[in-house]
């Protein structure tokens, strides 16, 4: 029976247990996959860790609530709710919350986020949250004199150094898996990893790097459809080779091209900003909208997305912005498409770059991303709790949402078609991939050095129209090509451009 007295010294080796036994199942069920635990080092580290975790814990609790009582309380209350949904998150998508993961979450808007909701999720915030949190409230914790304060914390500290010295030998596996481990590690994985976000985010976006001016090179009319996908897989079309006919459109249509690629990251924000970077750099350089906005193209950007840098242009459009001109499956991507060819043929400029952002592939819910006609692959998923669903029911509905891009992608490409002015292009690109259970893990994020193939190897499909320029013979592009392929497409003379990297031929 817990007392509602306790000294502080008792209360936090309590919570640290607590914590211990309710958060870091994930931690250990991972640490026993990666080490022959029936060795004598293994059992070394596996027992120091589980030491390490305790006094780490409760080391931490004991300085800030001999600091405040009620500061520490607060705390508290928010790392058992926070760490309710993180577990969650953990068990059910078996994600990992490292510094891209908290990036994920903090510019994931309300569509995306309340896509996730569940029961299960409401009992895990009630029963590993809620529940411990009144008990954290209600209890009186006494503190002790500075002096007995002084001594435990200065013995304790040296205890936490002795400890990780005897296991010097186990350093270089704990920092071979220090991705995985800190990003189990319960609160440490998201109360380190939300500074750090922070921190790098602003070091990055300080100020946008402007490049060098660009210039048009001639007057002939052309136009680029640059359609950035959403957790779209490459081994899932049929295009490149998948069993199942998800492109029965695409498939037909001539002067159709697919080439293998890779993401550079496993995630939105990073995925996107690759795609319309010039070059591999973490640092904020003009993206290619801006870029030739500012440089006189026409360039219209239309989204039902999220997570791309800072857009500096006229016509920038959101789902809701398009939807007084759609008139057929406006809550989904096909709203995209409603009065583009009219918005191309008002332009009076002969130079046009249209940005599709879709969102048509992005999980849980892959069953309400698609109208119902799309629904080819019977019978679907229809859990936010992917690991509920049989592995044919998760692919049928994953499989449903690349049977509606492909008809998205065709109809881009029947509108280009009648526009005989125009020289024409469409170019398809994913921002990263997807994970459909393999391995036990679901949906992306997980960090590129350790990721999956099914998370980076991505579609990058392109349509010509007759007149247009003929590609090169290229393979295992990057999403990098995107930006110096569509400078040359529209003839736009760059002191950045690369040739190398450029996938039409001159």
């Amino acid at each position: 029976m817990l007392k509602n007295n306790i000294t502080i010294t008792r209360f936090v080796l309590l919570i640290s247990a607590t914590i211990f036994i309710l958060f870091h199942y994930p931690f250990f069920k991972f640490v026993f996959s990666n080490v022959d635990y029936k060795s004598l080092n293994g059992v070394i580290l596996i027992i120091s860790l589980v030491i390490l975790m305790l006094v780490v814990n409760a080391f931490m609790l004991y300085l800030i609530f001999f600091l405040s009582r009620a500061v520490g309380k607060v705390l508290l209350v928010m790392f058992f709710i926070i760490n309710a949904l993180a577990v969650y998150f953990v068990n059910t998508y078996g994600v990992i919350i490292d510094e891209t993961m908290i990036g994920n979450i903090l510019n994931t808007n309300y569509d995306e986020s309340s896509s996730f909701f569940s029961i299960k999720l409401v009992l895990y915030v009630l029963l590993l949250g809620v529940l411990p949190s009144i008990y954290i409230i209600k209890v009186k914790i006494e503190n002790v004199p500075a002096k007995k304060f002084l001594k435990t914390s200065s013995l304790t500290l040296l205890f936490i150094i002795v400890l990780a010295f005897a296991n010097a030998t186990n350093w270089l596996w704990i920092d071979k898996n220090s991705k995985r481990l800190g990003g189990l590690a319960m609160p440490w994985s998201y109360s380190v990893n939300t500074p750090l976000f922070y921190i790098h985010k602003y070091k990055k976006n300080k100020k946008e790097i402007i490049l060098p001016n660009a210039t048009i090179a001639d007057n002939k009319k052309s136009v680029m459809v640059l359609v950035i996908g959403e957790s779209a897989r490459k081994q899932n079309f049929s295009l490149y080779g998948y069993s199942k006919n998800t492109n029965p459109l695409l498939s037909k249509i001539p002067n159709v091209f697919h080439f293998d690629a890779t993401s550079s990251a496993t995630y939105t924000t990073a995925g996107v900003k690759s795609i319309l970077d010039h070059k591999d750099t973490g640092d904020l350089y003009e993206i290619l909208p801006n870029y030739l906005y500012r440089n006189n193209v026409e360039v219209i950007w239309r989204t039902t997305n999220w997570g791309e840098p800072p857009v500096h242009i006229k016509d920038y459009q959101k789902r809701d912005d398009l939807k007084s001109n759609c008139a057929v499956n406006c809550d989904y991507d096909e709203v995209l498409l409603a009065g583009l060819k009219e918005q191309i043929l008002a332009s009076k400029k002969n130079k046009i770059l249209i940005i599709l952002h879709t969102s048509t592939s992005h999980g849980p819910t892959y069953s309400k991303k698609y109208p119902a006609q799309f629904e080819t692959f019977k019978p679907v998923c229809n859990s936010v709790e992917l690991g509920n669903c049989s592995h044919d029911e998760l692919i049928n509905a994953y499989d449903n949402t690349i049977v509606y891009t492909d008809y998205i992608l065709s109809k881009v490409i029947e509108d280009l078609k009648e526009l005989k002015e125009y020289n024409s292009a469409m170019m398809f690109v994913s921002d990263h991939g997807e994970s459909l259970g393999e391995k036990n893990l679901y949906m992306h994020g997980v960090p590129l050095s350790i990721a999956p193939k099914e998370q980076y190897e991505i579609p990058f499909i392109v349509w010509i129209s007759d007149s247009s320029k003929q590609l090169k013979p290229e393979n295992n592009l990057t999403q990098h090509h995107v930006f110096h392929s569509v400078l040359h497409f529209l003839n736009i003379k760059s002191p950045v451009y690369d040739e190398q990297m450029n996938i039409f031929k001159n």
